[in-house]
């Protein structure tokens, strides 16, 4: 490779950078990303959300150590899936999964119109090195 492509290379990567970065500034100022980040904050000042968010998180981590070891009972498994229909219905959590889904389905849009010209799943190929296929 010649030195003037070597540059021209550097001057494409960092044309590709530069829109990414672009591209994560333009997703910020979403309507969808906006509203997301206000029912997030919502959640995370909400005491009574924090409380049953902790009662969720231990019920589950006693259940998934339960599991493990091969004790985990349908009792249990109600007792988490109980706790997490509570959770989800809180005002603030209804809004906060409504808001993740929007979001979820926007980004979804976005890595869809990025991949087009690819020959691969831009998003699933950012996420992780590992698929399970």
């Amino acid at each position: 490779m010649s030195v003037d492509a070597k540059a021209e290379t550097g001057k494409e990567r960092a044309s590709v950078e530069e829109m990414a970065t672009e591209l994560g500034e333009a997703i910020a100022d979403t309507p969808e990303y906006q509203q997301f980040e206000e029912a997030k904050a919502a959640v995370e000042a909400d005491e009574d959300a924090q409380e049953k968010i902790r009662e969720f998180e231990r019920l589950r981590q006693e259940f998934m150590l339960a599991r493990q070891t091969g004790e985990a009972t349908q009792e249990d498994v109600t007792k988490v899936q109980e706790a997490q229909q509570e959770l989800h219905s809180l005002p603030v959590m209804e809004e906060y999964l409504e808001a993740q889904d929007e979001l979820d389905a926007r980004l979804e849009d976005l890595n869809r119109a990025v991949s087009a010209p690819l020959a691969v799943d831009f998003g699933q190929q950012a996420g992780g090195c590992c698929q399970d296929e």
